[in-house]
């Protein structure tokens, strides 16, 4: 299944959170087909003096999508960011943006993302990459 997901940091080593992160899809995840390039933005939903670093990823995967949501989760987790009940900064987010052609909402997870077309820093590097055939390596 293809799914896109876009991919956040603002703290610490950026370039090397987005890398690590990447890195940890590819083994949990799947195959990486598409990396769009870096896009910096501003904080969205909250202050702050750290800008994030943002890029948009193409994965081939197996995963069903709640299967997809944990594993990211715990990639998140595993890379140090902790439960947040508002927006702030973050060592990395990952969100789930499309999953094929899938519509699906449960209390957990909503695809695609729910407001994924307000956010330009979701949308610039998604439409970089949309039917993008071979992996892109700008960022590194």
């Amino acid at each position: 299944m293809i799914t896109y997901l876009s991919l956040g940091t603002n703290l610490g080593d950026k370039y090397l959170n987005l890398f690590k992160a990447i890195t940890l899809i590819v083994k949990k995840i799947g195959n990486l087909s598409a990396i769009s390039s870096i896009y910096e933005s501003k904080p969205y939903g909250f202050q702050s003096t750290n800008l994030f670093m943002n890029i948009a990823i193409k994965v081939i995967t197996n995963l069903q999508p709640i299967e997809l949501l944990k594993n990211l989760q715990e990639i998140e987790k595993q890379m140090g960011r902790t439960k947040q009940q508002f927006y702030q900064d973050r060592i990395i987010d990952i969100d789930i943006i499309l999953y094929e052609d899938l519509v699906y909402t449960s209390k957990d997870l909503t695809i695609p993302h729910h407001s994924y077309k307000k956010r330009d820093f979701v949308m610039k590097p998604l439409k970089e990459i949309i039917g993008c055939s071979e992996v892109k390596i700008k960022f590194l």
